[in-house]
C-alpha cells in the first residue's frame, strides 16, 4: 500500500487545479454544507444544483428554514424523490434551532444525532466546516479505494464497510481534512466513475492496483442487489366543475404527505371492466368508466409503479371518502405532488 501521504498530496494538488467550482465548496456554513449534502444523497450535481439554489434563496439560515411549513419545503422539494429527506431536512433544521441554539453541532456524535444525519454526512459537515479528521465514505469514495487499494470485499457487507471506514481514515489527511474528502468524492464523481473511468487523467493511476491488474470494471463489488417489487396504482380522474379530486398521502409509505389524485392500488393491471367491478364494490355501483388517460413506469430504488390514469364518474350516490377533496385549477398548482402526477399534470389532462 502506497503511503498515504504520498495518496493525499497526489489527490490535494489535482484537487486544487482541476476540481468544479460549486457554490457549497465556497463556504465553510454548515447550514449550507448539510443542506447540499442532503440535496445530493441520490441525486445528481447537475440536478441537485438548482434545487440547493432555490433553497437558500427561500431559507437563507437554518433558523428561517426551522420555521417553514413542511409543505412548502415538500413543494419546493418536488421532484428529487425520496421524499423523508425533505421531512428530515426540516426536522433536523428545528433541532438546531431548538436544542443548538441555531448552532450546528461542532462533532461528529452531535452532528449525527440531528435527524436524517448519518456517518457520512455527519464527517463530511465535521471535515468541511469544523475541520475535524473525520473521513467519509460514499458510492464515489468505496469506488476510488476500492480501485485503488485492489479491495474485492463487497461494499454492501458489514465487513466492506468497516474495511473501507478505516482505510479512508487511514489515508486521510488530516491537517486538510475538509479538502482531502471533498477530493476523493470529486475524483470519483468526475474521473473514477463507474463506466468509462478516465485512468489516462487520474492522479493515482501510479499506484492504482487496479489499474495494474486490469480489474478497474470489476471493482468495487457489491454482495447484492434488493429485488424490486412492482405496484399497479390506478389513478381516479374525477372532476367536477371546475374542480378535481385530489387526496394527501399519509401513514409509512412513498410519497408520504405529498397530493395525488384518488388511487386504487391492484395486485395487478386492471381491464376497464375489472376497473369499474372494483369501484362498485369498493364504493357503491353505477361508476362510469371513460377512457385511459395515460400509463407511466416509474421506477424507485426498491419499487416499479405501474400507474394508469383513468377518467371516471361516480354515481349520485357513491360515499366518497372524506379524505378525497376538491380542489380549483389555481389551489392544485400549489400542492406538492409525486413526479408521476406532475408528469400528468403536464400533459394538460387535469384542465
Amino acid at each position: 500500500m502506497p503511503s498515504a501521504s504520498w495518496f493525499s498530496r497526489r489527490l490535494l494538488a489535482w484537487y486544487r487545479e482541476h476540481h468544479r467550482p460549486l457554490p457549497w465548496r465556497e463556504t465553510r456554513d454548515p447550514y449550507r454544507v448539510w443542506l447540499s449534502e442532503v440535496i445530493l444523497q441520490q441525486t445528481r450535481v447537475e440536478q441537485g444544483l438548482a434545487y440547493y439554489l432555490r433553497f437558500v434563496e427561500r431559507w437563507p439560515t437554518v433558523q428561517q428554514l426551522a420555521a417553514a411549513d413542511e409543505h412548502d419545503v415538500l413543494k419546493l422539494w418536488q421532484g428529487l424523490g425520496y421524499y423523508s429527506r425533505a421531512r428530515n431536512l426540516l426536522t433536523a433544521a428545528r433541532q438546531v434551532v431548538q436544542e443548538h441554539g441555531g448552532r450546528f453541532p461542532e462533532s461528529h456524535a452531535g452532528l449525527a444525532a440531528l435527524k436524517g444525519v448519518g456517518d457520512y454526512t455527519a464527517s463530511a459537515i465535521a471535515s468541511i466546516c469544523f475541520g475535524l479528521p473525520e473521513a467519509v465514505v460514499d458510492g464515489n469514495v468505496y469506488r476510488v479505494l476500492a480501485r485503488f487499494a485492489g479491495i474485492g470485499t463487497p461494499i454492501d457487507s458489514t465487513a466492506g464497510r468497516r474495511q473501507f471506514k478505516a482505510l479512508a481514515a487511514e489515508l486521510l489527511d488530516p491537517a486538510h481534512a475538509g479538502d482531502h474528502n471533498q477530493a476523493v468524492m470529486e475524483l470519483g464523481a468526475t474521473v473514477c466513475t463507474p463506466k468509462n473511468p478516465d485512468c489516462r487523467h487520474c492522479p493515482l493511476q501510479a499506484r492504482c492496483a487496479a489499474l495494474a491488474t486490469g480489474t478497474v470494471g470489476q471493482l468495487p463489488v457489491k454482495a447484492g442487489k434488493a429485488k424490486s417489487r412492482g405496484r399497479y396504482f390506478n389513478y381516479l380522474h374525477i372532476t367536477d366543475g371546475n374542480r378535481i379530486y385530489m387526496r394527501q398521502r399519509t401513514g409509512k409509505d412513498i410519497w408520504q404527505g405529498l397530493y395525488e389524485l384518488p388511487l386504487l392500488e391492484s395486485p395487478g393491471p386492471l381491464t376497464r371492466r375489472s376497473l369499474k367491478a372494483a369501484l362498485d364494490h369498493a364504493f357503491g355501483s353505477g361508476w362510469n368508466i371513460g377512457d385511459e388517460e395515460m400509463e407511466q413506469r416509474h421506477v424507485l430504488s426498491h419499487q416499479v409503479i405501474h400507474a394508469v390514469f383513468w377518467q371516471v364518474e361516480p354515481p349520485p350516490q357513491a360515499a366518497l371518502p372524506v379524505e378525497w377533496k376538491r380542489v380549483g385549477r389555481r389551489k392544485l398548482g400549489q400542492l406538492a405532488v409525486p413526479r408521476v402526477i406532475e408528469r400528468w399534470m403536464e400533459e394538460g389532462r387535469w384542465g
